[in-house]
């Protein structure tokens, strides 16, 4: 980050965090309708029921355990806005649920269900590219395959499919929710994406100045 210009750095931390709050809103919504959840979702749930905390405690345990690791093999892949996103994300879902618990329950005719999950994904879709544009961190799924890829020099995409199948794998195995949403989630949210980028890096163009130019792929 250009750490000499603290408002370039405060807006694409703001940036961030917008698009975090989406994001895991996103993420409750189909988290709720219990069909399934995102492969990392689905490891921090087995965790979950396994230690009996909740959802967003667990999920930051995780996460710290992740940042701890990354600290000591692999620190410069560790930005502020990677620790907000790992951090912070647990929390925001259980505020979200303690708010939509109540209306959305298993008494939900499936039909309904499928729509709420629908809508998670795109909403998720969504809050992550204004997270990727930001350019001040990301979340660990791309994290931990990021690093991964480097150091093995394989492809980013096919160490991510490999991440992906080893969060479910473990979770499930724990008691995570595997389900018809995980195999939506994993299919649709990726195209979902990249149909938003064009637009997120617009958004992230227009409040940090039409002369900036974002350094995350498209």
């Amino acid at each position: 980050m250009e750490w000499n210009q603290p408002m370039i750095v405060f807006k694409r931390i703001a940036l961030l965090f917008a698009g975090l709050v989406i994001a895991h809103f996103g993420v409750t919504l189909f988290l709720l309708t219990n069909l399934g959840s995102d492969p990392f979702n689905v490891l921090v749930q087995g965790i979950s029921r396994q230690i009996g905390w909740s959802h967003g405690n667990t999920h930051i345990l995780v996460n710290v355990c992740i940042i701890v690791i990354l600290l000591l093999t692999a620190r410069r892949y560790i930005k502020i806005g990677t620790v907000i996103c790992m951090l912070c994300g647990g929390p925001i879902i259980d505020f979200f649920t303690w708010i939509m618990a109540e209306t959305i329950s298993d008494s939900l005719p499936f039909p309904f269900k499928i729509i709420l999950l629908l809508a998670g994904c795109v909403i998720l879709a969504f809050g992550m590219t204004v997270v990727i544009k930001s350019d001040a961190g990301t979340g660990p799924n791309d994290l931990v395959s990021v690093v991964i890829s480097d150091i093995t020099g394989k492809k980013f995409g096919g160490i991510r499919v490999l991440t992906d199948i080893t969060f479910v794998a473990v979770g499930f195995l724990l008691g995570g929710v595997f389900g018809v949403g995980t195999v939506i989630c994993a299919f649709l949210v990726g195209i979902v994406a990249g149909k938003f980028m064009p637009y997120s890096q617009k958004l992230v163009e227009y409040v940090l100045g039409k002369s900036w130019k974002v350094s995350s792929t498209e």
